[in-house]
């Protein structure tokens, strides 16, 4: 019989039809836990691209690989999966470039808002316009301070080396750092940086990393930048720094809760601009995260150990 796999969510065409051909494909009709649970029943795989609930694999007997269409594993309950000899597999670096191109973005909306300019000159015309720029400051007058220095943080670093701007870091493993990159404490770096980018995986050491406490250290007028996980920041204490003027602007694609219902209070924080978790969606992201799930989950299926799978303890 033909192995069957389970897709959260639909992933790119192409291989979404190259999964086809070699086994049964199934789609979850949306992404509830009851549907999860219902759609995995008598599956082999699951391609996930959304949160599972945290006993899905009570409901998947059959199981026996799961690839998650990213890097972030908070999506799966990997314990469980591993109690349970489930390969988990997860793509690092696929969308490395779509994530750091975002953060450039963000830091290129908060230091040069091109938006606020046209809008003013459309509005209040030229002289008030042209006044917005005695105001603006050059990237290579700002330090950033990035939290999390993988993939992410080490692309990032580089490209804004090459734009002359300083860069200070936070990691585990200063002994890895760049050497265009400044290892310092948390502390150093939240009161030294103009913008802060958090780059660091969601586990029990950053949770609530930027808390009430941590905003007393940032610079006056101090922007963050969330492409981490939204619980990495206390909202509630990014929403009072933001109202009281201790945090200059926020820029988060990732949120708590996960997804938002647009009634939240950060909606109505100034200077703050919120995106649907997209950092990591280009074009050329979605190809290559799908091209590299499909051929991951082909080879667990096939009895392979892929260089990439999370848990390999669970072939011993």
């Amino acid at each position: 019989m033909r192995a069957k796999v389970l897709l959260t969510s639909p992933i790119h065409p192409k291989y979404q039809k190259e999964l086809e051909k070699k086994v049964e494909v199934v789609v979850a009709p949306d992404t509830s836990a009851d549907a999860l649970r219902n759609a995995i029943r008598d599956c082999d795989g699951v391609i996930v691209r959304t949160h599972l609930p945290p006993d899905i694999f009570d409901h998947a007997p059959k199981l026996r690989a799961v690839v998650r269409h990213g890097v972030g594993l908070d999506l799966i309950p990997l314990e469980q999966a591993t109690a349970r000899k489930i390969p988990v597999a997860n793509l690092p670096g696929a969308n490395t470039i779509a994530v750091v191109e975002y953060a450039l973005a963000a830091i290129f909306l908060i230091r040069r808002n091109l938006a606020l300019y046209d809008r003013t000159l459309r509005e209040k015309g030229w002289q008030p316009a042209k006044q917005l720029s005695n105001d603006a400051i050059e990237l290579a007058a700002s330090t950033c301070g990035i939290i999390g220095m993988g993939s992410i943080g080490t692309r990032l670093a580089r490209y804004l080396h090459a734009l002359e701007m300083k860069v200070i870091g936070l990691t585990r493993r200063p002994q890895t750092m760049p050497d265009f990159v400044e290892a310092v404490s948390k502390e150093e770096l939240l009161s030294r940086s103009d913008i802060i980018v958090l780059a660091c995986p969601h586990n029990a050491e950053t949770h609530h990393m930027i808390d009430a406490q941590a905003i007393s250290f940032f610079k006056p007028g101090a922007a963050i930048i969330n492409v981490a996980r939204g619980p990495v920041i206390d909202t509630a204490a990014l929403i009072d720094g933001l109202r009281n003027g201790k945090v200059g602007a926020a820029v988060l694609d990732v949120h708590e809760p996960p997804i938002l219902s647009g009634k939240e209070e950060i909606f109505n924080c100034p200077n703050t601009w919120l995106t649907p978790h997209v950092a990591g969606i280009t074009a050329s992201s979605m190809e290559t995260l799908s091209r590299q799930s499909v051929e991951t989950l082909l080879a667990l299926l096939d009895g392979q150990r892929p260089g990439n799978v999370v848990n390999p303890q669970v072939f011993d």
